[in-house]
């Protein structure tokens, strides 16, 4: 997967050292899918820093969700299970970090549900309130944390070259799965983008970018069926 990290500056390297605590999910490196939301915060923290804001381009090497030595959470959607975690680790009092996952993936609390997580918190509204006003924001948001050193060697920064070329390559996929099957094109997008063919693809290592477009089309085919 794709990811993306927006700062004041180009991250060269990740050092979770420097990372904030009170984050949604505790200390840690965190990126998403979405390139406007990073570019959104890099923005905002370029501003912060008198600077220009920068993204860094990471590839995620999905597999790390089944992993046996990565104890990982995922948070589909906002729900109950995410809102007491947040809760949890965006507690001022205890900096240190309150769980011992490697990596979380889940929605973002930005400032408007931050601001709806106060109120909560200092009584003015009911959790049922906050659920109900989350529906006012439909636009989706996306994180993924990196706890631990340990987490990191499923991070790799990319260089443009290369994510221009897979980006092209999966153009003419989702277009083919869209005359091929019918899909509309949100559709076809999330099965390459979710599939195992998309994650090798991704993993420059396995150097299947090189390869023309309609054998890794097949390779996908195959895995469809």
């Amino acid at each position: 997967m794709q990811v993306f990290h927006g700062s004041y500056m180009e991250i060269e390297a990740v050092d979770l050292s420097k990372c904030q605590a009170n984050k949604d999910f505790g200390k840690g490196f965190y990126v998403t899918k979405f390139r406007k939301q990073a570019e959104e915060w890099a923005e905002i923290i370029g501003r912060v820093h008198n600077s220009v804001g920068v993204v860094t381009e990471f590839l995620f090497y999905e597999r790390a969700f089944t992993e046996e030595n990565l104890k990982t959470l995922r948070f589909g959607a906002y729900n109950d299970e995410w809102f007491d975690f947040v809760i949890l680790n965006r507690n001022l009092e205890t900096p240190e970090l309150q769980h011992d996952y490697d990596i979380i993936e889940g929605p973002v609390a930005d400032d408007k549900v931050q601001r709806r997580i106060n109120r909560y918190l200092e009584g003015e509204i009911s959790r049922e309130k906050f659920f109900e006003d989350l529906t006012k924001y439909p636009e989706p948001s996306h994180q993924i944390c990196f706890c631990t050193v340990n987490s990191l060697r499923m991070l790799k920064k990319t260089n443009n070259k290369a994510i221009i070329k897979i980006e092209d390559i999966s153009e003419l996929i989702v277009e083919k799965l869209v005359s091929d099957f019918g899909f509309d094109e949100e559709t076809a997008t999330d099965k390459f983008f979710s599939s195992d063919t998309f994650s090798k693809l991704a993993d420059i290592e396995t150097k299947l970018s090189e390869k023309d477009w309609t054998e890794i089309y097949e390779l996908l085919k195959q895995e469809l069926n």
